[in-house]
C-alpha cells in the first residue's frame, strides 16, 4: 500500500510497506495489542534510491517474520517510509512531519552522513527521545545516545582494506570522497588507517556534489597510486568510468556505501571487474550462514520482489534489533523502554553475525569482509 504526503514543507512521499500481519495472539493481561510503527526517511526516489527501497524491503521482511511468529505481547510491527529524495533539508522535514502524524516508536533505516547529520543537529531525536536503529553513514561528527548502527564504522572497514592492500604489498594510496563538513575527520580516520599498515596516501581528490569528476581523475593519475580508494557513493560510477577510460590502472577498493547497483547500471563488466568492496554484512545469496538462509526464507515468506542485496540485508538486520528490541520491552514498549532494550542487548547471535552493545558503544557490529566484482556478480 502506498501512500504520498504532497506537502509543500516536506516535498516527500509516503511509502508504507507491505500490510502488517493480523496475528489472533493474546496480549498480557492489562495491556491492549498494538500495531507499534517504526518510521524511515531514505533516499526512495532518485540516484540512491535502489539502496533507500533495498534498505525499506530489509526492515519489511525482519518485520513480517516478527509478526509471523505472533510479535510480541501481540503487538505488531508496521514500518512507514518516506522519501527525502537524498536531500538533508527534506530528511529533517520529512522526520518532523512523521512524528507528528505517525508518532513511531522509533525510527530505522535512515541514509547519508549529511542527511543524518542534519537530523541529529535539529535535536529531534533528542527532544522526542526516540531511538534511531540502524542507518548508512560514512562518517558522523554529530553524535546522539539515540543513535544506533547495527554495522562496522569506517575505522573498521578502512582497517580492513588496508590490511589486505599490505598483505598485496600495495604502500601507495589515493582517496577519492566526497567534499563537506565531515571530510575533515574521514581523511583523519583514512590516515590513521593507513599509517598502521606502513601504507602512504599519495593523493585525496575531494569531490564536490554535481561537479564533473575530470579533475579528481587527473589528479588521482598524476600521484602514480597502487590503488585507489572510494569514498563516494554517488560520483564513484562516474569516477571509474572516466579513471579507467583514462588509463587509470590502479585497484580500485570501496567502503560499503558505494552502490553497486549504480555502478553495475554505467559501467561494462570489463570495467566493473576487480573492484574490491568492504562489506559490513554476509553475502545474502550465500547459504553456508545461518544468516543468509533465514533471510531468505523470510524474504520469500514476505514475497519481497527486489532482488536480494547487502543494503536489504542490512536492514533485515536491524529490523531484527528492533524486534527483539520490542520483545524486551514488555507489553506495552516505549521509545525509553525501547532504547534501554536496545542498550541491554550484549550479545545477539544473528548466525555467523552477531550483535551487541555496551554502555557508551552504540555500534553493534564490527562485521567486515571483503567482496570482489568479478563477471558482474559479487564474490565474497
Amino acid at each position: 500500500m502506498h501512500a504520498v504526503d504532497t506537502g509543500a514543507r516536506v516535498r516527500a512521499r509516503t511509502l508504507i510497506l507491505g500490510a502488517v500481519v493480523a496475528l489472533a495472539a493474546v496480549a498480557a493481561p492489562g495491556a491492549r495489542a498494538a500495531v507499534l510503527v517504526v518510521g524511515q526517511v531514505a533516499p526512495l526516489t532518485g540516484v540512491e534510491a535502489t539502496q533507500g527501497r533495498a534498505y525499506a524491503a530489509g526492515l519489511q521482511i525482519a518485520f513480517s517474520q516478527f509478526n509471523a511468529a505472533g510479535g510480541a505481547a501481540g503487538n505488531t510491527l508496521s514500518l512507514v517510509s518516506r522519501d527525502d529524495g537524498s536531500r538533508p533539508d527534506d530528511t529533517v522535514a520529512a522526520t518532523r512531519a512523521l512524528l507528528a502524524e505517525q508518532r513511531p516508536l522509533a525510527l530505522a533505516g535512515y541514509f547519508g552522513t549529511r542527511g543524518i547529520t542534519a537530523v541529529v543537529e535539529s535535536g529531534l531525536l533528542d527532544k522526542e527521545k526516540i531511538p534511531l536503529v540502524g542507518y548508512r553513514a560514512l562518517q558522523l561528527a554529530a553524535v546522539s545516545p539515540q543513535l544506533f548502527t547495527v554495522r562496522a564504522g569506517l575505522p573498521d572497514q578502512l582497517g580492513k582494506i588496508m590490511q589486505h592492500l599490505a598483505t598485496m604489498g600495495i604502500s601507495r594510496v589515493a582517496v577519492f570522497m566526497e567534499a563537506g563538513p565531515q571530510a575533515a575527520g574521514v581523511q583523519a580516520t583514512i590516515a590513521q588507517a593507513a599509517a598502521a599498515q606502513k601504507i602512504k596516501v599519495v593523493a585525496t581528490a575531494l569531490q564536490p556534489p554535481e561537479v564533473r569528476v575530470m579533475p579528481a581523475v587527473t589528479q588521482i593519475r598524476e600521484a602514480q597510486p597502487q590503488a585507489v580508494l572510494l569514498l563516494a557513493s554517488v560520483a564513484s560510477a562516474a569516477f571509474v568510468e572516466s579513471f579507467r577510460s583514462e588509463g587509470g590502472g590502479a585497484q580500485l577498493f570501496a567502503t560499503s556505501d558505494i552502490d553497486v547497483e549504480q555502478l553495475a547500471k554505467r559501467l561494462g563488466d570489463e570495467q566493473l571487474a576487480g573492484i574490491s568492496i568492504a562489506q559490513v554484512t554476509p553475502n545474502p545469496n550465500k547459504l553456508s550462514t545461518r544468516l543468509a538462509r533465514e533471510f531468505q526464507q523470510a524474504r520469500k515468506a514476505a514475497k519481497v520482489e527486489l532482488p536480494a542485496s547487502h543494503a536489504m540485508m542490512e536492514g533485515y538486520v536491524a529490523g531484527r534489533v528492533l524486534s527483539e528490541a520490542v520483545r524486551r520491552a514488555g507489553a506495552t514498549p516505549t521509545r525509553e523502554s525501547v532504547a534501554r532494550a536496545i542498550e541491554s542487548i550484549d550479545r545477539l547471535d544473528l548466525g555467523d553475525y552477531v550483535v551487541g552493545f555496551k554502555p557508551g558503544e552504540n555500534r553493534g557490529s564490527r562485521y567486515v569482509d571483503l567482496s570482489i566484482v568479478s563477471g558482474g556478480q559479487l564474490k565474497q
